[in-house]
């Protein structure tokens, strides 16, 4: 009897040796991933790849926050000289919402000249201001992508020929015309200047056209008139929105270069 019971002794202290082992096993990895050290750099890995708490990065200023009056940002004495007999010589204002971002006004006049004909003319200055915004980027690049799409606009105006491109230096910070042709029932030649300064973007359309016999409009002294005027309208943009026409702006066609060289042919906008 008593070595039965040793032998059984032994048996039952070998059978449970494996599940010790097991329980003790279960327990060390426990230990581990509970406060071990693995778990602990597990832990802080994951702790220092999180994004940082810091506040976003604050947005850019823009230069501008309102757009002058665009019938008053070309002075009087500008008006009188590149449109004639303008019907309102403090211009026509296009409807809008939001004049704080967006505002036009237009002048057309039609001098006639007896039996010498007539001669039209067709002044128009829109603006366009932006601000930055987190999603979309700065008020200036959003401002040069819209500089650029009225370039483009100008450029395939509808029956267009001989478009002429070119930079225009001392306009804001960037600055293009665009001259061109449209034949209607008489030749129209056109001349658009898009121009950005800042988070703002001027573009300005000067066109005319000869009626019953009258001589053909110098494009060289509308494409000169044009960037005189939109050096006007960006001055008024520069004087933070004040409403006042440059003062003592010398006319356009008096500060029209003599060696100006005609760009293309031109057209209207209408």
């Amino acid at each position: 009897m008593h070595r039965s019971a040793s032998r059984l002794t032994r048996v039952l202290a070998c059978a449970a040796v494996p599940v010790i082992l097991t329980v003790a096993g279960c327990s060390s990895d426990s230990g581990k991933s509970s406060s071990g050290s693995d778990s602990g750099k597990k832990s802080s890995s994951s702790s220092s790849s999180k994004p940082g708490t810091k506040g976003s990065t604050a947005l850019e200023k823009v230069a501008y926050e309102k757009l002058p009056d665009p019938c008053k940002a070309v002075s009087a004495k500008t008006i009188e000289s590149l449109v004639h007999d303008a019907k309102d010589k403090n211009g026509t204002a296009a409807k809008s919402n939001d004049l704080a971002n967006r505002a036009s006004c237009s002048w057309n006049g039609l001098e006639t000249d007896g039996t010498k004909g007539s001669q039209y003319r067709w002044l128009s200055v829109s603006l366009v201001r932006y601000d930055s915004h987190a999603s979309l980027g700065s008020g200036n690049k959003r401002a040069e992508e819209q500089y650029n799409k009225q370039i483009e606009l100008a450029k395939t105006t509808k029956d267009a020929h001989d478009v002429k491109v070119e930079k225009t230096d001392g306009v804001g910070d960037q600055g293009t015309s665009v001259v061109y042709g449209v034949k209607k029932d008489v030749d129209f030649f056109n001349t658009t200047i898009v121009a950005r300064t800042q988070n703002v973007v001027v573009t300005l359309d000067f066109n005319g056209a000869a009626y019953e016999g009258a001589g053909a409009p110098d494009q060289g002294k509308m494409l000169q008139d044009a960037i005189a005027a939109a050096k006007e309208v960006v001055t008024s943009v520069a004087n933070g929105g004040n409403d006042q026409a440059p003062s003592g702006a010398e006319s356009p066609s008096a500060s029209a270069s003599a060696s100006a060289s005609p760009s293309g042919s031109a057209s209207p906008k209408q």
